[in-house]
């Protein structure tokens, strides 16, 4: 071979080289893959996969595994996962079609898989989400046609089971945990059980089941999506029925009268996680599926929000002059968002300090939400120029009509769209809501969906949980965040350990960043409290109020310009706060220390990363100075704590292997916001 033949040869294998390589770099691998061969339905992604035996789409669990340890769940069931009881027939005519879902303003990019198939005239549709690199799969279920149950009574129906861990493991422990919302009549809003399962079903209620292998230190976790468990739809009283060898999701809040014959409806949902088995473990790994509800955009989701409600003017200070004033006051502050609550529009509502007012059949009244031409004669562009000039944004309070489980819902949704267009006004309340049926539950959602898409999904909710039968904390995340409580002093119903131990006990397992949480005035009704009370909110330092918000969205509940002239000292706090609150909020943020009661060392943690995150710590009315508190993975780390609002100073520290870390406060009623970095 000469020479030259052999310089050709090369040339040629150098061309072929870059062409094989070329072709792996335009088409790299996927970040999850969904698969269906040999009647096995393999569903992944880099850190976790579920398979199915196929069963012509009438699912039935086979494996589930944990990729970061090659854990796996060896799931032993011989029935479909899907039990609707009184339905009997064999599964047809089973598809499944996957699709890529790009990424959008509110949604991460996530693989999708919609499996279609029939139970006699009944169609099942089950929607799968995988996410890149999210230890957990979600599903969505929906049905159309005709569900007839036999011979089974509509009690004996609620019992329908939506997914089934059937698994050998012996030594497994269970704990549920039940949440409340309703808050206006509950201060208590978490609660747990645990029981180590044995022959016979025990029923647990909550939206979440933690399952650990006690011999193997591995977990899953199952998180029901649908309201909380009290004021579900079509509830059998319980949402887990739990055994030796066998774990059942009970309840997708429908009745069979619910199903139309053409119309999919929209059942309750759920998400199944792998995990360690010890608790941080378990936490993060239900934080991380979590981040995917909702994307989290600073601008149009990040807020610190004046209602002046809390001050129970109601709606006998709304007006321009009222507005435009705090509007300035707000700005001295540094608030991010001004709300009009009640009173802003022509209708005359029940919550109205006037008698006579009514949110029923409000469309059968003209001209309810014209805005109101006496209190804004001009409409809310001078509100809208006047905020403008502190880099304010207004939002609205909004009650949407009831009336026959809100058949008017495209009226509503005009309403709130024609603000959008014509102000720009895209963050609204929304109150006064109860979920009787389904229908209703389907009209509100096509209400929010309505508004969402006209305006490109800038619209943001405070969906309101604190009253009537609405959504909970794992429902209709996707549309903004969750006013969480009413307090008031006029009541003595406020106390800021109160607001803090439910955020603290809340943070555990919802991200706080998607709770509105209030701090109040404290110089107001100081005489309605007892006069020996040392946790009444008048003997709390205001820029302590504000803090325990911090984690959270701040909600400012109250007037502005009933303040005193020295409460607007808190501004300096605030404005530097926001300087650090998206990085705060870009991390998981857990509770650390004791639970609040106000006398406890309590706080939260901001995980960044493995390196980098934030305390928050707070030292209640109590008489240590310093106390050791226990983190989140940091054991045997060293760690180096910059102050940045607050008291305490600057630190460096050891991490026990207990996860304990040391900090000082000198005054009671005190908090400071460290920055801390692994060294």
């Amino acid at each position: 071979m000469n020479r030259v033949t052999k310089l050709s040869i090369y040339l040629i294998l150098f061309i072929l080289n870059s062409m094989v390589c070329e072709c792996f770099a335009e088409k790299p691998m996927k970040p999850y893959s969904i698969d269906l061969a040999d009647d096995i339905l393999i569903i992944e992604n880099s850190l976790m996969l579920r398979e199915y035996q196929w069963n012509d789409g009438h699912l039935i669990s086979r494996k589930i595994l944990d990729k970061r340890d090659n854990h796996c769940w060896q799931l032993s069931g011989d029935a479909p996962d899907l039990f609707l009881p009184g339905v009997t027939a064999e599964p047809v005519d089973g598809t499944i079609s996957v699709i890529d879902v790009p990424a959008t303003s509110i949604e991460p990019a996530h693989g999708r898989a919609e499996i279609r198939y029939r139970l006699g005239e009944l169609e099942v549709m089950r929607v799968f989400r995988v996410y890149p690199r999210c230890p957990a799969i979600a599903c969505d279920f929906f049905l159309r046609g005709k569900l007839n149950p036999g011979s089974i009574s509509s009690e004996e129906f609620k019992a329908n089971v939506m997914e089934r861990i059937a698994t050998a493991k012996l030594h497994l422990r269970a704990t549920a945990v039940q949440f409340f919302d309703m808050t206006d009549r509950e201060n208590n809003l978490v609660m747990s059980q645990s029981l180590l399962p044995y022959r016979r079903d025990r029923f647990l209620k909550g939206n979440l089941l933690f399952i650990r292998d006690l011999l193997e230190d591995t977990g899953l976790f199952i998180l029901k999506e649908a309201p909380c468990s009290d004021v579900q739809l079509a509830t059998p009283g319980y949402d887990f029925a739990c055994k030796q060898r066998e774990m059942k999701l009970i309840g997708l809040g429908i009745t069979p009268g619910d199903v139309h014959e053409t119309r999919w409806t929209r059942c309750y949902g759920f998400a199944t996680g792998v995990a360690r088995g010890d608790e941080f473990s378990l936490i993060s790994t239900l934080r991380t599926y979590q981040t995917n509800w909702r994307t989290h955009l600073g601008d149009r989701d990040e807020m610190l929000l004046l209602n002046t409600w809390g001050d129970r003017g109601q709606d006998t200070r709304i007006c321009e002059s009222f507005a435009l004033n705090e509007i300035g006051l707000a700005g001295k502050l540094g608030i991010t968002h001004f709300q009009l609550d009640d009173g802003w529009q022509q209708g005359h509502s029940s919550n109205s300090a006037r008698p006579g007012g009514s949110l029923e059949q409000i469309w059968e009244q003209e001209n309810y939400w014209a805005i109101h031409p006496e209190k804004f004669p001009n409409g809310f562009t001078p509100l809208i120029q006047r905020a403008r000039e502190f880099g304010i944004q207004i939002g609205l309070w909004f009650n949407p009509s009831k009336d026959n489980s809100y058949q008017n819902w495209q009226k509503d949704a005009a309403v709130l769209i024609e603000m959008y267009q014509k102000y720009g006004i895209r963050t609204f309340k929304i109150d006064g809501v109860d979920i009787p049926d389904k229908q209703a539950e389907i009209n509100f959602r096509a209400m929010l969906d309505s508004v969402m898409h006209a305006t490109g999904n800038n619209a943001v909710f405070n969906l309101d949980i604190t009253a009537g039968r609405r959504f909970g904390y794992h429902y209709f995340y996707e549309y903004g965040n969750k006013f969480l409580e009413n307090r008031y002093t006029d009541w003595i119903n406020y106390y800021p350990h109160w607001t803090l131990r439910n955020l603290w006990t809340l943070s555990r397992y919802v991200p706080p960043q998607n709770l509105q949480i209030e701090f109040l005035n404290k110089w107001r009704n100081a005489d309605k409290y007892p006069e020996d009370d040392p946790l009444a909110p008048h003997n709390v330092p205001f820029e302590y109020c504000f803090a325990i918000t911090m984690m959270a969205q701040p909600l400012a509940w109250f007037e502005a310009a009933n303040l005193p002239p020295d409460a607007f000292e808190l501004g300096k706090t605030i404005r530097e706060y926001l300087k650090h609150r998206d990085k705060i909020h870009a991390g998981h943020i857990f509770p650390i220390g004791e639970e609040p009661c106000g006398t406890s060392w309590t706080g939260f943690q901001s995980i960044v990363d493995a390196t980098h995150g934030y305390f928050l710590v707070f030292r209640e009315f109590n008489e240590r100075s310093s106390a050791a508190l226990v983190v989140w993975n940091l054991a045997g780390k060293q760690i180096e704590c910059k102050q940045l609002i607050g008291g305490g100073k600057d630190f460096r520290t050891q991490v026990t292997g207990e996860n304990k870390a040391s900090f000082h406060l000198d005054q009671k009623f005190s908090f400071a916001l460290y920055e801390y970095s692994v060294q």
